[in-house]
């Protein structure tokens, strides 16, 4: 039994203590485009609670010139940390600095902040279509579930056990029964079924809920394992095997397509092992992506639940032949976690890279003046490109702050990850052009001058360097998968792949003890058995036997 208890998160300096580390003030030149790309540190994830870099200006000059300076000051102290350096403190600093989360007042939960949450909107925004378009409905279930429902079906139970949160007291009193805090809904959901199903002719249903769940985790990392995060969860019932199986095939195809086509995350598709079948469930398919310092995310999963809750909660139909049968089902998920995935995927020293089709911003503009006499042209050709753009149906921003300097500006929208930035000068306004960089690609490489603000030229311009970024990332993330898998054929080169933080590919026959030992022994498990398989004879990497299969060793988050 878990007690729901109120305990502060640490603060992250208590878990990473942030060396000093100084750097020079950035000098005047950065007015200057051709010296503005200088890097200006941000402040590391001290705590996330930090106050915002772009916070509101002060009402006068005097307090303006004192906050610069704190502000400078306090830049000098502290960086985003390194990646190569440490991954975690990494993650946890851009998580803090893009402005994506925050630390909740209980231990292990999270306030996902607006940008954050644009992140997660966008994922919504695909899959809600998706969803529809392969005849689902969008319904809400209640959060509360009696303890009993839980208990019905016994590997569910013995699965979900240690990670409830159980709610023993409502209005004062001691209630009745038990409730658990919705940590999934097969068991509700069943509840309901059984209400609603009664003929061949109600089948099949299909629904979906966005909803927040709950479970116990006793570690924590933002986005990637919370107490409680926020998912979409899919309920089917079915009138055979056959129909049960092609669903959830059909719902961890629309997942592989978004995240190869959305994220731009390459994963390797497939069926769980035994061990890592979810609790309840016939089979499990998932999708599984190498984050950036090589360890698996599961990134979505899809269930093929067969009759087994059917059974536990009676849920039944009558078919065509007049008798009674258990309906089959599935169930299927992705959740907040992918937020975590495409910034491990993508990100790098700088901070967030954000693939296009999910960014919450694919354009900011930064306007640069030096004198008076040219704030206005150069502010008024800004605004006339944000025009042109937005109506093109490109999430734009101009930041026409006039509290930072052009080269703050262009490191703070780097690291939010933003793909494409325009700087307009004096200069550009004269030649009706102006200057594009793209995030992806770092330096003057990434730099394009020249660029016609003409509207049909700026706009299929940035169109196409937003699909080039896309499929670039979609690349480079692809490359580094396939360099980081190691085709193996014993469990000695198993052992010494997995010590190099690399994932082992090899043929597996091997019993459930044997795939514990590999767990126990390299800290790694079975990701996955792929969907693509090589053709031809394989034999067991561990027993020497013929094997069917080949199955994907990793160390996971």
């Amino acid at each position: 039994m878990v007690v729901v208890a109120s305990l502060r998160l640490p603060s992250l300096t208590s878990l990473f203590s942030a060396s000093s580390r100084s750097s020079h003030r950035a000098p005047a030149a950065l007015f200057r485009r051709r010296h503005s790309c200088r890097r200006q540190p941000f402040l590391a994830a001290a705590k996330f609670s930090a106050q915002s870099a772009a916070s509101s200006p002060p009402e006068t000059t005097e307090e303006l010139a004192v906050n610069q300076k704190k502000s400078s000051k306090t830049n000098q102290d502290r960086v985003i940390t390194p990646r190569s350096q440490d991954f975690n403190a990494w993650y946890l600093d851009v998580i803090a600095n893009a402005e994506l989360a925050d630390y909740g007042p209980v231990r292990g939960t999270m306030v996902i902040r607006p940008y954050g949450y644009a992140i997660w909107e966008a994922i919504q925004d695909y899959l809600n279509v998706k969803f529809k378009e392969t005849g689902h409905s969008n319904m809400y279930f209640p959060q509360f579930i009696p303890y009993s429902f839980i208990e019905k079906e016994a590997s569910h139970v013995e699965g979900f056990s240690p990670e409830l949160a159980v709610v023993t007291i409502g209005g004062g009193k001691e209630l009745e029964e038990k409730l658990v805090v919705r940590p999934t809904s097969e068991t509700i959901v069943n509840h309901m079924f059984t209400q609603w199903i009664h003929s061949y002719r109600d089948l099949p249903l299909l629904i979906n809920q966005w909803a927040n769940v709950t479970r116990w985790e006793m570690r924590t990392k933002p986005f990637v394992r919370t107490l409680e995060f926020l998912w979409q969860e899919g309920h089917t019932a079915h009138a055979t095997p056959e129909e049960a199986e092609e669903e959830a095939m059909k719902m961890i195809d629309v997942y592989t397509k978004f995240a190869y086509e959305e994220a731009a995350i390459p994963v390797v598709v497939g069926r769980k092992s035994r061990e890592e079948t979810f609790a309840g469930a016939v089979r499990t398919y998932t999708i599984e992506a190498m984050m950036g310092d090589r360890k698996a995310l599961q990134a979505g999963t899809s269930h093929n639940l067969g009759q087994n809750f059917s059974r536990a909660f009676d849920t039944q139909f009558m078919d065509e032949n007049g008798q009674r049968q258990h309906i089959w089902q599935t169930s299927w998920a992705v959740s907040t976690r992918f937020v975590g995935g495409i910034i491990m995927t993508h990100g790098d020293d700088a901070g967030l890279m954000l693939p296009p089709k999910l960014a919450p911003v694919q354009v900011v503009i930064v306007p640069i003046w030096k004198k008076d006499d040219e704030k206005v042209g150069v502010l008024n050709a800004a605004s006339s490109v944000k025009e042109v753009l937005h109506s093109a149906g490109v999430k734009v921003k101009l930041d026409d702050s006039d509290t930072r300097t052009p080269g703050w500006k262009f490191n703070f929208w780097e690291m939010k990850g933003v793909p494409i930035r325009i700087e307009i000068g004096p200069r550009d306004v004269a030649s009706g052009s102006v200057v594009i960089s793209r995030r992806d690609v770092p330096g003057k490489q990434g730099k394009v001058f020249g660029i016609s603000m003409e509207p049909s030229t700026l706009v299929g311009y940035v169109k196409d360097k937003l699909d080039e970024i896309q499929a670039s990332l979609l690349a480079k993330a692809t490359s580094f998968r396939d360099s980081n898998i190691v085709d193996v054929s014993s469990y000695d080169e198993l052992k010494e792949a997995i010590s190099q933080g690399k994932w082992a590919r090899g043929p597996w026959s091997a019993s459930d003890e044997d795939e514990a030992r590999v767990k126990e022994e390299t800290g790694a498990t079975i990701r996955c058995f792929p969907f693509e398989q090589p053709a031809g004879t394989k034999t067991c990497l561990m027993t020497g036997q013929p094997a069917e299969e080949i199955a994907i060793f990793a160390k996971s988050y």
